[in-house]
């Protein structure tokens, strides 16, 4: 429920849609090291836009650690990822009638 709640403030607060963060800032906002958001920006948990040699994060993107919005992506793929043997034997049928 607070997750909900919190998403929609967030999300929809058009005050808070174009701050940008550094890491830093990130980092002490979250109660995290440095190292730990960087490496969170690595895999892809933290969206974040490297401009030179500095990266700046979006508000938004933050939004989206604490929502669960990565949980529900993560278990898409899954699902997709099962249907991939499906999506290839079509694939080859096509294929062979091509030929």
């Amino acid at each position: 429920m607070f997750c909900c709640v919190w998403y929609k403030i967030i999300m929809f607060n058009p005050i808070n849609t174009n701050k940008i963060y550094t890491p830093e800032q990130v980092a002490a906002m979250l109660q995290l090291s440095k190292n730990t958001v960087y490496g969170l920006i690595g895999r892809g948990e933290i969206v974040a836009k490297k401009i030179g040699k500095v990266y700046r994060i979006p508000a938004q993107s933050l939004s989206f650690v604490f929502a669960g919005l990565d949980y529900d992506l993560y278990k898409a793929e899954k699902k997709d990822r099962r249907k991939l043997s499906n999506i290839q034997k079509e694939i080859d049928t096509v294929r062979a009638k091509l030929t």
